[in-house]
């Protein structure tokens, strides 16, 4: 009798995490689509990323990098809360609520730092478009906007996309094989994680500057095409159809 309730407040305390780290990710999410919303809104969809017309410091650069974060937010949310909550649930036993929110906390510091990297190349990528004059009106032309369509779509049966993609369905699996305690080891799984996602998406989100890099329809799009690939069962073959079809988008571009 006196070892049930410590089983009822383990499993509490586990429900209680996990509602908390969904409605923060419900929360996190909306903000950031709000955000964005509000970007393109003010400067219409086709607004450059990069500095306002006026802008060219490093304040300006680095504000372009902060709303490329917030674009990754809102598009990656969704995929990795479910990452989140296997790795609570994985806490030893007899962890309280407040350390597996701490366990949590460390590992989306980890997987956000790599993304601050993918965000820092990508402001950098697009101010020398723009600086050379291939990007206007927050697009490259046509025929450019369909190679990298092509291109974007070739990849999505590249083997390393096939690699990058098998991890981020499995996290479960990716957690006993590389477990690390505290949170430092919270923070390594998840710059790692991190780097595998970026390999399996950074070049659909690279589409981007094909489709306007504030096209926050085309965002949405990707948002339920990446959630679909690492979520559902056979979600192989959604990136594979999704592979073909901007590969045929990007070839009616291009002729």
């Amino acid at each position: 009798m006196s070892a049930d309730p410590p089983a009822i407040s383990v499993a509490a305390q586990v429900r209680a995490t996990r509602a908390l780290l969904c409605a923060l990710a419900a929360a996190v999410t909306l903000a950031a689509w709000a955000s964005l919303g509000g970007e393109a809104g003010s400067h219409g969809h086709a607004a450059i990323l990069m500095p306002r017309a006026h802008g060219g410091g490093a304040g300006s650069f680095l504000s372009a990098v902060l709303m490329a974060q917030v674009m990754t937010i809102a598009m990656m949310t969704p995929t990795f809360l479910r990452w989140l909550l296997v790795f609570a649930d994985l806490a030893p036993s007899g962890s309280g609520g407040f350390a597996r929110l701490r366990r949590a906390a460390a590992l989306t510091a980890g997987y956000l730092a790599t993304w601050v990297g993918y965000s820092l190349a990508a402001v950098a990528v697009q101010r020398l478009l723009q600086a050379g004059g291939w990007l206007r009106e927050g697009r490259l032309a046509s025929a450019i906007g369909g190679a990298l369509l092509v291109l974007a779509g070739a990849f999505q049966f590249a083997p390393v996309k096939r690699a990058c993609l098998a991890h981020c369905r499995n996290p479960l699996s990716f957690f006993l094989a590389r477990w690390r305690s505290g949170p430092g080891g919270g923070f390594r799984l998840g710059a790692v994680h991190g780097a595998y996602c970026m390999g399996c998406c950074w070049l659909l989100m690279a589409t981007g500057l094909a489709m306007g890099v504030m096209n926050v329809a085309w965002m949405a799009v990707l948002t339920v095409v990446i959630a679909a690939e690492q979520v559902l069962p056979h979600g192989e073959r959604v990136a594979g159809a999704l592979g073909l079809a901007m590969a045929g988008w990007g070839i009616a571009l291009l002729f």
